[in-house]
């Protein structure tokens, strides 16, 4: 019974209707959840949808708590210990606290609305357990996950030095260096805000520069994932994915 259950609530292979049933199911209620995000006002609509899809989290919790022994694939007390702190169910916990403050007045340090309403948020992760799409993208940030933090610590090294460049090259335009790395971030991002510019030709001169190569440095993730995206979905399409494989997550 356990193991079918287990079956059921995991995400669906070919053939078992009812998994991809279940699978569709918590798409939509993740998807009806999010509703009440959209709007500044709390009305009684809103609030019996926000605790029908938190009682159906909850289930779904209780659920996968109880069949942890299958998803690590032994047997024993230690797979339930441990499943509460996995990564996914980190996300299902954090998307259920904050409606249970509007369920029972519990969790008093998550009553304020705004906290609770950010932490919502976290069910649209819930959905990366029944997305290919996400579960692949997964797939590739924790293969790819060395060359993604060697571009990430450059790229933060890139911050940094250009910060530090400009805010001793033009001190006027900065009150302090938390600026100038703000302004590093945004020009390494190209967003380009203009909130803070440099009216300096030393000043421009350094922000042209940082330019050229923080777009080479932007660029090289997009290489590294698209790379990786494609080597794993020609993976996906060769090897049909197993039926107790964790998310990678």
């Amino acid at each position: 019974m356990r193991k079918r259950i287990y079956e059921i609530i995991e995400i669906s292979r070919d053939g078992d209707r009812l998994s991809a049933v279940y699978d569709s199911f918590m798409i939509v209620m993740i998807a009806l959840s999010l509703l009440p995000l959209l709007f500044k006002e709390t009305t009684p609509f809103l609030t019996a949808l926000d605790r029908v899809a938190v009682a159906v989290f909850i289930l779904d919790y209780l659920l996968r708590w109880a069949t942890a022994d299958y998803k690590f694939g032994r047997a024993g007390v230690l797979s339930f210990v441990r499943y509460p702190f996995s990564f996914m169910a980190l996300i299902d916990l954090l998307s259920i606290l904050p409606s249970l403050t509007l369920l029972n007045g519990a969790f008093k340090v998550l009553r304020m609305l705004r906290m609770a309403r950010a932490l919502r948020v976290f069910r649209v992760l819930r959905a990366a357990r029944y997305s290919k799409s996400l579960r692949i993208i997964a797939a590739v940030l924790k293969s790819s996950k060395e060359s993604l933090l060697a571009v990430g610590s450059l790229a933060l090294a890139y911050i940094f030095i250009c910060a530090l460049i400009i805010f001793n090259a033009e001190p006027d335009s900065f009150q302090n260096f938390f600026e100038a790395l703000y302004w590093s971030t945004v020009l390494l991002t190209t967003v380009g805000f203009g909130d803070i510019t440099p009216v300096t030709v030393v000043g421009r001169a350094i922000a042209m520069s940082s330019s050229i190569f923080g777009i080479a440095i932007v660029a090289l993730p997009s290489g590294i994932i698209t790379a990786g995206y494609m080597k794993q979905l020609s993976a996906e399409e060769e090897t049909p994915p197993r039926r107790d494989a964790p998310l990678g997550l």
